[in-house]
């Protein structure tokens, strides 16, 4: 039996194609695609204006992504809602939802796990299962937009998984979620973090777009990157550095450099200088990142004392730098925490 198409994943372009090739008029596919992006249908049959024909066609040949709502978590404490979401091989992901006054901004993950294995993050801690189709990460956003009842108004890939470790189905994600004939969600509204695979960077780069790119530095030279994310051994933070900057000529968007402040690792005053030394001149801001503890590490939230100290340090020398407000704290916030409780558990073992 042959693999059926993933057909959530195709452009509009490719759908045409697909119509035609099937013997179906052009029309129908700008109808199809319209069910599949806008109004954001989790089943042929719902397509009312195509023909019953035509839909059992689609039935027998096609596989229409719809992710399933296993767990969701609502902070008591900011509305954050972290949720859970089951994917058609039974593997779990996780996606978030934040409540912002600009609009609702939905984290997504794009990996099943992750192999980058930074030691305080919970997502690497069972490694990588796969990656996630382009489908997959439109439905995370789907999903949430369709249960909250809410326009998703800002993305950001930095859920589980390295955006660049699955780079080709990540940049079909991004042209998809821009289309103007889906959500049409602004590529200056959607950011990529990616704990820094240069070659990947460059190559991002080249396809001038006009999103957002985030690098999770979290320390200001290799020696303290090292101990805290393997990738250091493979890429040093000039090279990073160098492709940050290439990055910026290609598309004049801002960087911005994730930073989380580990007790007694990387949230000395020194740290701050040497950090302020590497960005200075760049078109640059810093995201301090109170990290969230996760039991299967040992790394510990610095003291607020510490966080605004390296916050004032930064801006003495001229950085441009916020302090990530602190969101779903009490709902396994960290990254992975939620997928990694559910696996552990009755629940996700059976």
């Amino acid at each position: 039996m042959s693999e059926k198409l993933d057909i959530k994943s195709l452009t509009l372009q490719e759908l045409t194609e697909y119509f035609l090739s099937i013997g179906e008029k052009k029309f129908r596919a700008a109808q199809t695609y319209q069910w599949l992006h806008q109004k954001l249908v989790t089943d042929f049959d719902s397509c009312t204006n195509l023909s019953e024909g035509l839909r059992n066609k689609l039935k027998e040949q096609c596989e229409l992504t719809a992710l399933t709502p296993v767990r969701v978590q609502t902070s008591q404490i900011d509305g954050t809602q972290k949720y859970l979401f089951e994917l058609a091989d039974h593997n779990v992901i996780e996606s978030v939802r934040m409540i912002y006054h600009h609009g609702d901004s939905v984290c997504i993950s794009s990996q099943v796990g992750c192999k980058m294995g930074c030691r305080f993050c919970a997502s690497t801690l069972d490694g990588c299962v796969r990656s996630l189709t382009p489908s997959e990460m439109l439905d995370q956003i789907y999903r949430i937009q369709t249960i909250s009842g809410n326009r998703v108004s800002n993305v950001v890939i930095m859920g589980s998984g390295e955006p660049m470790d699955n780079f080709d189905n990540v940049c079909k994600f991004l042209e998809l979620i821009s289309s103007e004939k889906g959500l049409n969600i602004s590529a200056r509204n959607i950011t990529v973090s990616t704990c820094g695979l240069v070659p990947k960077i460059r190559e991002l780069a080249d396809k001038k777009l006009q999103i957002n790119l985030a690098i999770s530095l979290h320390a200001p030279n290799d020696e303290i990157r090292k101990s805290m994310m393997p990738i250091a051994n493979t890429y040093s933070i000039e090279e990073i550095m160098d492709a940050c900057r290439y990055y910026f000529d290609q598309t004049g968007r801002r960087l911005t450099f994730e930073y989380s402040l580990v007790q007694g690792v990387n949230d000395s005053e020194e740290c701050a200088v040497q950090l302020s030394h590497l960005l200075k001149g760049m078109n640059a801001l810093v995201n301090l990142i109170p990290v969230n503890p996760i039991k299967e590490r040992e790394y510990r939230q610095s003291e607020r004392s510490a966080i605004v100290a390296f916050k004032n340090k930064l801006e003495k020398y001229g950085i441009n730098v916020t302090i990530r407000r602190e969101m779903g704290r009490d709902i396994d916030g960290a990254c992975g925490q939620l997928r990694k409780s559910y696996i552990d558990s009755e629940e996700g073992r059976e």
